[in-house]
This record gives structure tokens, sequence and C-alpha cells, in this order.
């Protein structure tokens, strides 16, 4: 192990005994080189950290390499470049994180202090499916979870889209890489393995953590042989990636890609050097199905996501069965209450003020004759003071809830370690827009409560609640994971007793100002998915 630099603060004590002093820099060593990161709100930032050589010309679409080493001071400072993406509002000049690019292998690093206790590491996947995100959103910002529960939070970014997931290896041989956005997320856990007890971490407590396609993206690492000894809990959230596209699937997608481009199979070194932004043309192409969930049933020509490739990724996570290697690791997994509301956030109001002919309609193009009404009385009966608008997304909130469910069986069908269920059910009154349907608990809105960030977003509409009982369900829910993160129990002082999921009390916990334990919660709903 490399041990860090001297850490010098205030009078030249170290940093760590002066409670971080905000302003200064701090110094420490990793196994590339030296880094200076900086002292700020209470805690020490290490940002933009290389752990990755980057990605470009002969290394694209190939397994990611160690960057190359460096001997003098490296500022880590401010945010590294997130993966080649469609812009996104956050990003850019004069924002918070730079512009997409290729060259975007960086994680960040959150930590009370880089002194030498050992605390609880949590390395987060972000979401955006796996075609958009950044470990660096301000939503899931670090900084209270390190200062209020003594954790290190650590953050990748990775190849995303065409860029991490197009499959040449069938096409032009083994030196193109399966899944090479996922090979990027287990260079940065090997990354905190090899360096993280300079920052005030221990290799031997990591969990790896997820949200939507970042919760696909942690079931998949929960699935990797090669990232078996590198973690040791995870929790896999508003996420259903019981089963993801086949390697068949990944070389059809690839040659559809190749005809797109107007590159022969011969030919394939000529995509070294195209333009990125060519590509990324080329990904949002109209053959490809891209805006779909990571959770999307799979077809035989995918879009650009994690596939079984039977050596990296072996198998279906949790389909199949729980990898064997896992068995020992504590899981968490759960869904937010109302996670499909979020996806209708972004078109007309209309169907948040649908009636009974609406609702009919609406769920027509998928259940038609006994089997939609069936569905519809299964759902009226669960939730009698339910809305139409608020049974159409309850329905459609499949398979997202099921599949959790199926997540946490297979779990305890393992006999191995715990599993703990969750679903959050804080209710925000926040109006849709042209509509007086309330927020609820939709898809994401989960990521500001876990991180105790809720007064972030505020510009948008799922940071707009600022209520004391959202900011109460945020200090309840960041203190549960960060607890599960210490000690592989979700424990927290003002809420009750957590216990281990199995298939008869099915106990739940529901996150709220004041959390409760719910057995078999929708246990129609349940039976109905199971019989579906």
């Amino acid at each position: 192990m490399v041990q860090g630099a001297a850490l010098l603060g205030v009078a030249g004590l170290p940093l760590s005994a002066v409670g971080q002093a905000d302003g200064g820099t701090i110094d420490a060593a990793t196994t590339h080189g030296p880094i200076r990161g900086k002292t700020e709100d209470g805690i020490a930032k290490f940002l933009g950290v290389p752990y990755g050589a980057p990605p470009l010309g002969s290394l694209r679409f190939r397994a990611p390499q160690p960057p190359q080493p460096w001997t003098e001071i490296r500022d880590t400072m401010t945010f590294g470049n997130p993966s080649f993406q469609a812009p996104q509002p956050d990003m850019g000049p004069d924002r918070r994180m730079p512009a997409p690019s290729e060259d975007c292998l960086y994680l960040n690093v959150w930590t009370p202090a880089a002194d030498n206790k050992r605390r609880p590491v949590m390395v987060y996947n972000h979401g955006g499916g796996y075609t958009v995100g950044s470990g660096s959103a301000a939503g899931q910002d670090g900084t209270n979870l390190a200062r209020l529960h003594d954790v290190v939070v650590v953050q990748s970014n990775h190849r995303l889209g065409l860029l991490g997931y197009l499959f040449l290896g069938d096409l032009g041989g083994e030196d193109y890489t399966a899944n090479a956005g996922m090979l990027d997320i287990q260079l940065a856990l090997q990354w905190v393995q090899d360096n993280i007890e300079n920052f005030g971490g221990d290799p031997d407590n990591v969990m790896v953590w997820g949200e939507s396609g970042g919760g696909a993206k942690t079931a998949c690492v929960y699935t990797m042989p090669g990232a078996a000894n590198l973690f040791h809990k995870a929790s896999i959230e508003s996420s259903a990636p019981l089963t993801l596209a086949t390697r068949e699937g990944a070389t059809e997608r690839a040659r559809s890609t190749l005809a797109a481009l107007g590159i022969a199979q011969a030919d394939l070194g000529l995509l070294t050097d195209m333009p990125v932004a060519k590509l990324l043309e080329a990904q949002q192409g109209n053959d490809v199905p891209m805006g779909e969930a990571p959770w999307a049933e799979s077809r035989e020509v995918p879009g650009f996501g994690a596939f079984v490739d039977g050596t990296i990724i072996p198998q279906n996570p949790f389909a199949q069965g729980v990898a064997s290697f896992s068995k020992d690791k504590p899981l968490m997994c759960g869904t937010t209450r109302d996670e499909m509301v979020f996806f209708s956030l972004f078109g007309p109001p209309d169907i948040f003020n649908i009636d009974d002919a609406g609702l009919r309609e609406q769920l027509s193009d998928t259940y038609q004759g006994d089997e939609l009404e069936a569905i519809i009385a299964t759902f009226k009966g669960s939730r009698p003071d339910a809305t139409p608008a608020e049974i159409y997304f309850a329905i459609k909130t499949a398979p997202i809830v099921p599949d959790s469910i199926k997540i946490a069986e297979a779990k305890v069908a393992q006999a191995g370690a715990s599993v703990y269920s969750y679903q959050l059910v804080y209710h925000s009154k926040t109006k849709v827009p042209g509509s007086e349907f309330e927020l609820g608990s939709p898809h994401a809105s989960d990521i500001a409560m876990k991180f105790n960030n809720p007064a972030a977003g505020q510009d948008f509409i799922l940071g707009m609640d600022q209520s004391p009982e959202r900011y109460k369900t945020a200090e309840n829910m960041s203190a549960l994971w960060a607890d599960f993160a210490r000690t592989g129990v979700p424990h927290a002082d003002s809420v009750p007793a957590w216990p281990a999921y199995n298939l008869t009390e099915r106990a739940t916990m529901w996150i709220d100002a004041e959390c409760r334990v719910v057995n078999d919660p929708d246990a129609a709903e349940r039976q109905y998915w199971k019989t579906a």
C-alpha cells in the first residue's frame, strides 16, 4: 500500500486534527502518483482523480488500462469529464461539470479526512440508463454523507452508450472487449481497493450501490467474477435488471451500427479515428431503442447496455439465481412508491387527468378484455382511495416493483447473507404542472434523499418540495444507507428495527418522515404479477 503524503493544515497540524479547515488544500498519494484535493464543507474532496488511461484511439472499445504514472502533484479539485453523451443541463462551460468527453475515466472521493482511519466506503454507480449521467451530479454529491455519517463516498465516470457497450469481439477478435463500461466500473473498484486506505477508507468494507441504470450496473457488479473480491455489500435501487441482452443480440447491434456508419466488417480499424460526434449520431439512430428504461424487455437487437457475454457477465443477474461468490454479501433492494410518474413528467399533462374510461384506454395497448378488467380490479382493491391516474401509474410500475421483489426472493433462496427490502413512500404534495396530481414518490426522487441533499435541484420538480417532512425523510434514508455500509444491517436511531426479508412476513421498510415496517405490502398486487 502506498502511504499518504504529509497532510498539513492550520499551524502545521495534520488536517484531520483540526476538523478539515475549509479553504485549504490536502495532499494524498495514489498508486499512480500524488494528488492534491481541497478542504471544503468540513471534509476533504478529491475530484477528477484519474483511475484509467483515456480510452481514446486504439483504446476505443478495448478493456480499460491503468493511467500512466506521474511524479508531480496533480490537482484534483474540479470534476472530471463525464462520458461522451447528449448534452445534459449541468454539463458545459460555467456549469458544475465539464462538457462530456471520451476522456472520462475519472472518479471523485469525498472523505471526512485523508487519515489512517478505516471508514466504510460507499461506491455509487450513477443512473441514466447506460447512455447518460455522471458521477458528479448535484443531487448525489457525497458531502453530507461523508460529513454526517463518517463514511467515504466514491463515484466514477465510466463509458456509456456505444462507447461503453458496442461489442466487436465476435466480429473483429478478442482485442475488442465486451461490456467495456462495466469493466471501467470494475477498474474503479480496483482503484478503491488499492488506494482508499490513503483517503481514510477501509478497503475491506466496500459497499456498491446505484439507482435506476446505476442499480442495473450494481446488479451486474454483483454478478461479475472479476469484481467478486472488490466489494462486500450492495444496494440495488429502482431497477429490475433480471434479463440482460444476449451476446448474439449485442453482435447484431454491432452489425447494424457498422452498417449505419458505412464501415465493412473487414475495416473495423476505421472506428479508431472516427469523430466521436459521428458515433453518437449513430447511437441515436432511429432503429436503436433509446430512451428505454434499463429494465426494458430484452429484444433481438438491443440498444447499448450491459449484456451477458459469458465471461465478464456470465449470467443474467438474479434471473438465473445469485452468483455463488456473492452469497455472503448483504444486499438491499427496493423502489420508490410511484416510480413511473417520473417518466410522464416530460410530456403533456393529459395522463394525470384521466378518468376511468381514460384509464382503460391508456392500458388497452398492453391489456385487453378480461385481463384488463382483472388488473384494474386488483389494483383498485389494493388501493381503494386511488384516482384513475394513480391506478394507471401503479400498474405501469411493472416490472420495477415485482422484479425488485424477485431480486429479494432470489437472495433469500440462496440462504446466505441477509437481504433488506424497502419502498420510499414519502408523498410529495408538489402538483404536476397542468393537473391536480400530486407528485408522490416518483423514480429518481430517492437520490437526493439517500445522499441527504434535499435542498438540491429546487429548480426541477423533484426538488421543489422543501417541507420539513421531506428533510426528515432524507435524514432517515441517508442514515439507514450509511449504517448498512458500516455494518451490513440498516439501522438508524429514529427508525424502527428493520427485519431481513423472508418469504413468510416479507418485511419491507416504508421510508418516510416516520418510517415503519410493513409485512408483504400490496400483497394482492404481488400475487397478480406472480401469476400474470
